[in-house]
């Protein structure tokens, strides 16, 4: 038989009832969203290399102070 279940809070929520002492086996599916890259040793790196030097006319502190550009928050350096 098989069952389809829920996690909350770290325990397993069975759609069933299940009397106590039963024996069961639990088979993790692959996580949603996995990190194929990885899965092929692939670094991060390499798996964004691409995109190195695609923004263009940015200010030059962008990087430093992306939040302040991005979100409007206080920039924290004095440049």
């Amino acid at each position: 038989m098989s069952i389809t279940a829920t996690v909350e809070n770290d325990m397993i929520k069975l759609p069933i009832h299940v009397p106590d002492g039963t024996r069961v086996e639990i088979t993790l599916p692959p996580a949603s969203g996995g990190n194929a890259a990885a899965e092929n040793g692939e670094t991060l790196y390499d798996s964004l290399k691409d995109f190195i030097g695609a923004a263009q006319g940015l200010p030059e502190d962008f990087a430093a102070e992306h939040d302040h550009y991005l979100h409007g928050t206080p920039k924290r350096g004095g440049r």
